[in-house]
C-alpha cells in the first residue's frame, strides 16, 4: 500500500508550491470556503496528503474567527525613528481592522530565534519588518521557513519574494548634498551609517555621486552608526581634521543632532560657522536648535502603506511580491548657510 510521503514541518507555503497556487488558497480549503473551484480545492487536498501537512490551528481558527492578525518585528537604535514607524502601523492597524503582535529585538538586531519563534506561534497571518531588519538572514529565513508572507520598510535595495516599501535612498542623499553643494560648499564631511545596513552604502554613494559632479568639491568621510554616540564621535573627527569641513551631512537626523551639539561646545555658530543637514525627518529634527535641514523619509507612510499592502495580499490572493518605492522630500530650515568665506 502507498503511504503519503513524510515531510518533516511542511508548511503552508509547501503545500501552495506543490498545488500550484497561493498560500491563501491554501488557507481558504483549509477554511472550507465555497469560493475555491473544486479542481483547485482537490489539488491543494492531495498535496496536504503528499506533504503530510499539519495547519496550525490556532492560525486556523483565527481566520474563520475573521480575525487578521499581524506580526511586527522592530529593532532600530533611533527612537524618533521607530515612533513615527510604530504610529505608521498602529493607525494603519486601526483602519483595517488588523491585530497587532509587536516583537523588539535590541540595538539594530534581530529578535532571537525562539522570540521569533513564540510569534509564529500566536497564529500571525503575515510580519512587517522594519529597518534594519529586513536585511537580517535569520530573521527572514525564520519567517519565510513558516511559509508567512513580509512586507519590509526601508530596505536600500529590494528583498526577494517580499512587498518592499522605500525610498530612493541614493537619490535622496544625492539630492542633499546637491543642495550643500549650491550653497558654495566643496568641503562637505558625511558621517555614514551602520555599515551593516544597504541603506548606509547607498546614502554614501549618493553624495559621492554628487561631489563627483563638481571640480574642486571633496567629501570627507567619518564612520557612524545611525546613532547619537556614534555622531558625537563622527562630528569630533571632522572637525579636528586639518581641513575641517564647512558643512556636515549626517546619514540621519540622530548623528546631525550629535553635529549641532558638537558645534555648540566648540562655540560654533550653526549655520553661520558650520553647516549640518541630516536624514530621515524625524522628531529630532524640529526639536533642537536650530531646526534642521534635512531628507523627509515618509516613515509613518511608508510603515502604513507596508501593512496595507499586506493585508490587501492576504485578503485578496495577490502574491506577495513588489516593491514599492516612495518620493522623498528635501526639508529646508535654518541649518544651512553658504560657507562662511561665500558669506
Amino acid at each position: 500500500m502507498n503511504r503519503p510521503e513524510r515531510v518533516r514541518g511542511a508548511t503552508m507555503a509547501d503545500v501552495a508550491k506543490r498545488a500550484g497556487v497561493s498560500r491563501m488558497t491554501v488557507s481558504r480549503v483549509l477554511n472550507h470556503e465555497a469560493k475555491v473551484r473544486e479542481d483547485t480545492r482537490e489539488a491543494v487536498l492531495a498535496a496536504i496528503r503528499d506533504l503530510n501537512f499539519q495547519p496550525n490551528l490556532t492560525a486556523r481558527n483565527l481566520v474563520m474567527d475573521g480575525e487578521l492578525r499581524i506580526g511586527v518585528v522592530y529593532s532600530n537604535p533611533s527612537a524618533a525613528f521607530m515612533s513615527d514607524f510604530l504610529i505608521g502601523v498602529f493607525e494603519e492597524a486601526t483602519s483595517a481592522g488588523a491585530r497587532l503582535i509587536l516583537v523588539r529585538g535590541e540595538d539594530g538586531h534581530p529578535p532571537s530565534a525562539p522570540e521569533l519563534e513564540r510569534l509564529l506561534s500566536a497564529g500571525v497571518q503575515g510580519v512587517v519588518l522594519a529597518p534594519p531588519l529586513g536585511e537580517s538572514g535569520m530573521a527572514c529565513g525564520i519567517l519565510r521557513a513558516a511559509g508567512l508572507p513580509l512586507a519590509v520598510v526601508a530596505a536600500a535595495r529590494p528583498v526577494a519574494d517580499a512587498i518592499n516599501v522605500r525610498i530612493d535612498d541614493r537619490q535622496a542623499s544625492q539630492t542633499m548634498t546637491a543642495r550643500l553643494l549650491a550653497l558654495g560648499h566643496r568641503r562637505i564631511g558625511f558621517i555614514t551609517g551602520n555599515p551593516d545596513q544597504t541603506a548606509s552604502a547607498e546614502r554614501l554613494e549618493g553624495a559621492r555621486a554628487a561631489i563627483a559632479s563638481v571640480d574642486g568639491a571633496e567629501l570627507i568621510v567619518a564612520p557612524g552608526g545611525f546613532t547619537y554616540a556614534s555622531g558625537l564621535g563622527a562630528a569630533e573627527t571632522l572637525l579636528d581634521s586639518a581641513a575641517p569641513p564647512t558643512a556636515i551631512f549626517a546619514s540621519n537626523d540622530d548623528m546631525a543632532a550629535a553635529a549641532v551639539s558638537v558645534a555648540h561646545r566648540r562655540h560654533l555658530d550653526v549655520p553661520s560657522d558650520l553647516t549640518v543637514v541630516g536624514f530621515d525627518d524625524t522628531t529630532v529634527a524640529t526639536t533642537l536648535w536650530p531646526p534642521l535641514t534635512t531628507i523627509r523619509q515618509p516613515v509613518r507612510q511608508m510603515a502604513a502603506v507596508a501593512l496595507d499592502r499586506l493585508i490587501r495580499a492576504l485578503r485578496s490572493d495577490d502574491p506577495v511580491s513588489a516593491d514599492h518605492i516612495l518620493d522623498h522630500q528635501l526639508i529646508e530650515r535654518d541649518s544651512t548657510a553658504p560657507p562662511p568665506a561665500a558669506s
